[in-house]
């Protein structure tokens, strides 16, 4: 451990060039380039036993992001000290409340004048992480806002580590006590400077974006999403295209938009089509407000009001769709045309005023064209998808509140856990509501008064929960599709004023509502689909002069779906579960200054569900398949479905079928199969060289598809390109291209090799050149290559594997350079042409024989502790090859790792290791009458293992 520190620091203050292994290197962390101060903090907090933080400023949000961490850290026992102050009267009387909610930490305040400080250290067995620098205990300062910030790693006995926990023990002694006492005085005091407060907190939080609350008198204009949208309109009109879809997401300002497009497009008539009327006044408002005029020149058309004169006419679908209203109407009466939520308008009703009229231009708004149902919609607007705006692009722009996300552990009744099939009586019984009340206290709300939306399972629910909490001191009422338009108008103008808390529902407040104060929404259902996930947490994403960021609080059970909460949460919708997994580890990677934060339990619960999902079945890829044909209008190649970032990753496609030919044939999308060397030729490409693990198989081929090519000319090239390349590489490209690398099985499936060679000049087979004659078949071969490429650049090609990425055993043999596909006898390790690649299960079983259930595991992020196969010693032949390659310098040890067999047959590469050599012994494993000897040892990672694949690889089945 030392002499890896001495190491780091070498490199990081005296020579970065150094050569010598280290780790844990200080780091400058500056909240720039998708870094920030907040990840490797939550990495340093969860995996510590004592932590000590000192901070000047602390926000609501700013605690937030350390809840869920501090609240798994109070299971394992470990509890930490915060120092903080009132100078400036910054922190606000609510967060001090916040933080005496939390069991395990110890707060003091001190009286220090000037008290400025920002220190964080996370103590463990042997060494302490430190981070020092300018990030206050707030969101913004964590995750957004420039800051300074830098880690340092020191053992107990170093200076700098004693001389501050000196120092911060001294001031804590000194400090006041936390209390509810001490907070009621100082409540007083804040008030008395609310004034200066509020601008301190704006220096803090400032946001360019932030206009809630706008001027009417100054003129209205377009953010920097709206202008490039117009922007897209205009040209999509230069073009000669009379139709267009915007798809936005809920909040972001597309009915001003459609406002904005209206006022330059200058139309005498305007039709503005919604389902609801309370929708209509407001844009009617809206549009008034941005455009002016008089006011006789806006008008409603709907079941109580019907001026058909008016210049812009805002029109409910439900009355306007009638034919004798249409009739009213010449073709050509409205010059543009709007229809809001355009996911709606392959319905009869919208179909039946879309085919009526003639617009110059017609608009279509919507957040989820999804929402189709196998109806298409794209086609009613021409295919001309004129902007997009996802959430995470909104959250970039600051266009929607911030948002923290929990993901909790939903209760356990009776031995059971929450799960769709679960009762009513399940479901209200006392111990879950007081489960969810726990919750709600510990995870709160930003402001001073909770306005919360819950999303329930059933009616029955909604109403039997709003009673419970009801009688609990809560202020709830229950929404449910019996209740009339006025019942809900009413329900959500009492939550805006405060005489309630929370409005229970199951699903009608999915779209079409807009409740900008809403500062909690809680999810108590299971995650039905993506899309309404979206449609659920939107309701809480409009901005508001009076909330910072909304708190999401969704109870995670037993459920099948759980793998749409990563779906929804972070836009990925490849249904590429590496990716999903990746995406619950990384949570905190989210966009700007939100956060995605899940109990471990929860994590586990979603882990398991992704493992368990079917994404790859028949009927979810021709859902895909066909919303991404619906978007071009035309059978998708593999690269359209690459780049619809809605639809699925066309690698799954790929794993599933020979080829994406023989999935079309499936689906009935084409009914002629190719010629047998045709598809024996796109299931090897599609097999063997897509995935572009290694792209210089590819790029030969490419040559090759312009005529011959020299071996030694094309080595030469490739290896001036910075790919990796050698004598052994070149062999081993032209032994797959052969099929000389494969299994006789692999052989015969494939059946015409792609290459031949005489001499040093390489070209097409036979086979390969008569095919690619037919324009088909090269069309789709261009596809397949164009594919292998965008996939390389998950790969470092300048080495023959990437740090963190997924192989199979025949990938390493292949990658490695050996002549042949020796996957099948690889029992967890072997030594040949000088490497020696070690594949682990690391989480084994329960069914798996207790004589074999070895005990690998890394012992911290740069240490695995490993055992050889069972029924060998450090004197068995195959354990000698290993070591003797590896004293020798010989050979190279590579460390491939899965979590556990959901992971299938591959595994994740962490790196070249070298053994510790003091570390090794025989020893013996197995139950008590069935033991084994096997020997012990250690490696040492070169490249110490990023936490998050760490935490991923190690967590708990």
């Amino acid at each position: 451990m030392k002499e890896n520190l001495l190491n780091a620091y070498e490199r990081g203050f005296i020579d970065k060039y150094t050569n010598k292994t280290s780790h844990y290197p200080p780091e400058l962390i500056i909240n720039t380039n998708g870094r920030n101060l907040l990840s490797p903090l939550l990495d340093a907090l969860e995996i510590c036993e004592d932590f000590i933080i000192s901070v000047a400023f602390i926000t609501e949000g700013g605690l937030a992001t350390l809840k869920t961490a501090l609240y798994e850290l109070s299971l394992r026992g470990v509890k930490g000290k915060i120092i903080t102050s009132t100078y400036l009267n910054f922190n606000k009387p609510k967060v001090f409340k916040e933080l005496l909610k939390i069991p395990n930490i110890e707060i003091r305040i001190t009286d220090q004048v000037g008290f400025h400080a920002k220190g964080y250290i996370f103590e463990n067995k042997s060494y302490s992480t430190m981070f020092i620098g300018s990030s206050n205990l707030t969101d913004t300062a964590l995750k957004k806002n420039y800051e300074y910030n830098l880690k340092l790693t020191s053992l107990d006995n170093g200076e700098v580590i004693q001389y501050f926990k000196s120092q911060f023990f001294k001031l804590w002694d000194s400090s006041k006590i936390l209390d509810e006492n001490w907070i009621n005085k100082y409540e007083v005091i804040y008030l008395e400077n609310a004034n200066e407060n509020k601008i301190l907190e704006l220096l803090e939080t400032q946001n360019p974006y932030h206009n809630d609350n706008r001027d009417l008198s100054k003129e209205i204009t377009p953010n920097i999403m709206q202008e490039e949208a117009l922007d897209s309109l205009k040209n999509l009109r230069v073009s000669g295209e009379t139709k267009g879809l915007i798809i936005s997401a809920t909040g972001t300002g597309k009915t001003f938009l459609s406002a904005f497009d209206v006022k330059r497009f200058k139309p005498k008539t305007v039709l503005f089509i919604a389902h609801r009327e309370q929708i209509l006044i407001k844009t009617l408002n809206d549009y008034r407000d941005l455009i002016g005029g008089d006011h006789s020149d806006y008008g409603i058309y709907s079941g109580s009001s019907k001026k058909v004169n008016a210049k812009y006419m805002f029109a409910t679908i439900q009355t306007f769709s009638k034919n004798k209203n249409l009739e009213q109407f010449s073709k050509d009466a409205f010059d543009y045309i709007v229809i809001d939520e355009a996911h709606r308008s392959s319905a009869e009703s919208y179909k039946r005023i879309i085919d009526y009229f003639e617009p110059k231009f017609l608009l279509g708004m919507t957040a989820t064209p999804e929402r189709t149902d196998g109806n298409d919609i794209f086609a009613l607007f021409d295919f001309n998808i004129a902007y997009e705006i996802r959430l995470q692009k909104a959250l970039e722009a600051e266009m929607l509140s911030p948002f923290h996300y929990f993901g909790v552990t939903d209760y356990i009744v009776e031995g059971k856990v929450i799960n769709e099939k679960s009762t009513l009586y399940q479901l209200v019984d006392e111990d879950r509501i007081n489960h969810i009340i726990d919750k709600l206290n510990y995870y709160s709300y930003e402001g001073e008064i909770v306005r919360g939306l819950m999303f329930v399972s059933s009616r029955e629910e909604a109403i039997n929960l709003s009673i419970s909490l009801n009688g609990r001191g809560f202020k709830t009422k229950a929404l449910t599709g019996l209740d009339s338009q006025e019942e809900r108008n009413e329900a959500v103008k009492n939550l805006e004023r405060g005489q309630l808390e929370y409005l229970i529902t199951v699903d009608i407040f999915n779209e079409g509502v807009d409740i900008p104060s809403v500062n909690q929404v809680v999810m108590l259902r299971q995650t039905e689909s993506s899309i309404i996930f979206i449609q659920q947490l939107g309701r809480g994403l409009r901005k508001h002069k009076n909330k910072k960021f909304l708190t999401v609080i969704d109870f995670i059970g037993n459920y099948k779906n759980n793998y749409l909460i990563p779906v929804a949460l972070t836009g990925d919708k490849s249904f590429n579960k590496d990716s999903l997994r990746r995406d619950v580890v990384e949570g905190n990677l989210i966009t700007g200054q939100s956060t995605i934060n899940f109990e471990h339990v929860a994590k586990e619960r979603i882990y398991k569900s992704i493992s368990k999902a079917k994404v790859d079945s028949l009927a979810n890829l021709k859902k895909m398949y066909l919303y991404t044909k619906d978007k071009v209008g035309r059978i998708p190649t593999l690269m359209d479905l690459y780049h619809d970032k809605d639809s699925m990753d066309p690698m799954i496609i790929l794993n599933k079928y020979d080829n994406y030919l023989e999935f079309l044939i499936k689906i009935k999308e084409v009914t002629n199969s190719t010629e047998n060397v045709h598809n024996k030729i796109l299931m090897f490409i599609s097999k063997e060289l897509t995935d572009g693990k290694r792209l210089t198989e590819i790029l030969l081929l490419e040559e090759l598809l312009d005529g011959q090519v020299n071996k030694f000319e094309f080595q030469k090239k490739i290896r001036g390109q910075g790919y990796f390349m050698n004598d052994s590489t070149m062999n081993s490209i032209i032994r797959m291209l052969c099929l000389e690398f494969f299994t006789k099985q692999k052989k015969k499936k494939y059946q015409f090799p792609l290459i031949r060679i005489d001499s040093d000049e390489i070209s097409l087979s036979e086979e390969f050149k008569e095919s690619i004659k037919n324009e088909d078949f090269r069309n789709q071969i261009n596809d397949l290559f164009s594919l292998a490429h965008i996939n390389s650049k998950s790969y470092n090609q300048k080495n023959q594997l990437t740090l963190y990425e997924k192989y199979s055993r025949a990938d390493v043999c292949r990658l490695l350079n050996w002549e042949t596909d020796e996957s099948s006898t690889i029992y967890g390790y072997k030594t040949k042409y000088n490497t020696s690649p070690i594949f682990v299960n690391y989480h084994k079983t329960e069914d798996v024989d207790e004589s074999v259930r070895y005990e690998d595991m890394f012992l911290d992020t740069h240490v695995f502790q490993w055992y050889t196969r069972k029924g060998t010693d450090l004197n068995s032949k195959i354990n000698k090859d290993l070591l003797e390659g590896y004293q020798t310098k010989t050979s190279t040890i590579h460390l491939f790792v899965k979590r556990d067999d959901d992971e299938g047959a591959y595994h994740y590469y962490v790196g070249e290791v070298d053994i510790d050599i003091e570390s090794m012994e025989n020893t013996m494993i197995g139950a008590k009458d069935n033991k084994h000897k096997v020997a012990k040892m250690n490696f040492i990672l070169k490249n110490a293992m990023e936490y998050n694949m760490f935490r991923f690889i190690t967590g708990s089945k």
